[in-house]
């Protein structure tokens, strides 16, 4: 079980970027293997974007830091469009819908206190497994949750009223995973795994130096945004610490839907509709522009009409390559619309070394979002 100790205010980073570093990851039996060396079965080599070669497994992702450990899907279901702009969600329709995602093998969920009915749903369609399949297939769902406190001072009391807030709603005795985007929290054993999100290269290190056992930090990354591939990839293979990616389809920009698509001429496109969309369009701006933007729409067309998938497919595919992404997620719009054969598709593709830098030769004519916005989480921080 995680412990939320008390964090010192302090950081010993000079090793990141001044020496090579040997990632080795453990397998689930707890034995080492090192990831550049040895190939299991599933598994296929990459040239990643740094340019060394990395071994990709689409088997469950685990995610550990000391005795803490959670086996989670690579491709998971973000619910943050429960929080309302994306369209209304019925109660009924969303728990069927998470059914049909779990049946298709994608038995992640990651929501969050703030995200609107996301717990609550979660609830309910995890009680309807446990009442129409039983207690074991129930045990293979994750759900992990974020709790954003306001700034505060931290108790245990207010801690702990958090925690069980989430249990409550979430229907669970111990959450899977907490993220969280504060610190000085006392000990607790209602959580499996310690995780964060939106923390930058700096905050991560400080936590920890101090034994945290942190087993993710959930950053933004896709195409555009390359920045987890800088100061945060070096940490996270330095200590272990996996990146789950959300944005990785820009809210669906990163589609065909987009393709072609000239966003100054009103009435004669799909419209920028959704908080999402405004967000990630800004996005799109600060790293080199529609014209851009478009170039690498192509790129990824072309490539997905080689593979037979969609651009989005391509997208994904892509940042699930990189080092240390443990999973990518993919919003869910659910009882409104639903993406699973192009989920699914993720796992059948390869890219190869051509795919590859045809999509870096367009995204090197961006600018570096690190220069730009700063890093990871930034854009939150002002």
């Amino acid at each position: 079980m995680a412990s939320l100790a008390c964090l010192a205010a302090h950081s010993v980073l000079s090793r990141i970027g001044a020496e090579k570093v040997t990632f080795e990851t453990q397998s689930p039996t707890g034995s080492k293997r090192d990831s550049h060396q040895s190939r299991g079965k599933g598994s296929f080599s990459v040239r990643n974007e740094m340019g060394t070669n990395v071994y990709v497994d689409d088997k469950p992702a685990f995610l550990r830091s000391g005795n803490d450990q959670l086996e989670i899907t690579r491709v998971i279901n973000g619910m943050w469009q429960t929080s309302g702009g994306w369209g209304r969600i019925e109660r009924d329709s969303a728990v069927d819908a998470m059914m049909r995602h779990v049946d298709a093998g994608f038995t992640t969920f990651d929501m969050a206190d703030h995200y609107g009915r996301a717990e609550d749903l979660y609830g309910l369609f995890i009680n309807k497994v446990r009442r129409e399949r039983g207690d074991e297939p129930a045990t293979g769902i994750r759900g992990l949750t974020k709790w954003v406190p306001s700034p505060v001072k931290m108790t245990r009391g207010v801690v702990e009223a958090a925690i069980d807030r989430s249990r409550k709603r979430m229907d669970v005795m111990t959450l899977d995973m907490l993220q969280f985007h504060w610190y000085g929290y006392p000990s607790t054993r209602k959580i499996k795994t310690l995780a964060l999100t939106n923390f930058d290269t700096k905050r991560l290190g400080i936590i920890l130096e101090n034994g945290i056992p942190i087993v993710s930090n959930q950053v933004q990354h896709s195409l555009v945004d390359m920045r987890p591939q800088q100061n945060m990839s070096e940490l996270c293979q330095l200590t272990g610490v996996k990146l789950i990616t959300y944005g990785t389809v820009m809210g669906g920009l990163l589609s065909n839907k987009w393709l072609d698509v000239n966003v100054n001429v009103p009435f004669m496109g799909p419209k920028l509709d959704t908080p999402s969309l405004g967000k990630y369009k800004r996005m799109v701006d600060a790293w080199g522009g529609w014209s851009l933007f478009q170039e690498l729409l192509r790129t990824c067309d072309k490539i997905g009409r080689k593979h037979g998938v969609p651009i989005s497919t391509v997208a994904v595919r892509y940042i699930l390559d990189q080092p240390c992404v443990g999973g990518s997620m993919i919003g869910v719009r659910l009882g409104l619309s639903e993406q699973l054969r192009d989920s699914q598709a993720i796992f059948k593709i390869r890219l190869d070394d051509d795919d590859r830098q045809n999509i870096g030769r367009v995204t090197a004519k961006g600018k570096n979002l690190m220069n730009v916005i700063g890093d990871c989480g930034d854009e939150y921080r002002g």
